[in-house]
């Protein structure tokens, strides 16, 4: 087993989610964003949570947020808490996505051991 995946058993994983976010969907994604991340805050093994929105620089995402939570097991436990709340309001990310249209690039990091 290398040192990587051993980390994803015993450290923290971090969920970054990047959007290329059109200007007039700006105000409906934040909503969005902010009602999940509320629900985020109150599970077990959540650690902290950024909202970033880009700036300056060449970069395509202008919206990135960042969820650090204890391990893969908190993961593993929110996903479905999330999914459940989603379909409560009747919530579908994906469509969501497509009518505004945003892009996006979801997925789990971890850190390197040693840097």
């Amino acid at each position: 087993m290398n040192d990587i995946s051993q980390n994803v058993n015993g450290g923290s994983v971090f969920r970054v989610d990047k959007f290329v976010v059109p200007a007039a969907a700006r105000e409906e994604i934040l909503v969005k964003v902010r009602t999940t991340h509320e629900l985020l805050r109150q599970q077990q093994g959540f650690v902290q949570d950024f909202l970033l929105e880009q700036f300056s620089g060449p970069g395509e995402f202008n919206l990135v947020t960042i969820v650090e939570w204890e391990s893969k097991a908190a993961v593993d436990m929110v996903v479905p808490i999330v999914k459940a709340a989603q379909e409560r309001v009747a919530f579908d990310p994906q469509e969501t996505i497509a009518r505004l249209g945003v892009r996006a690039d979801i997925a789990n990091y971890q850190r390197i051991p040693g840097v």
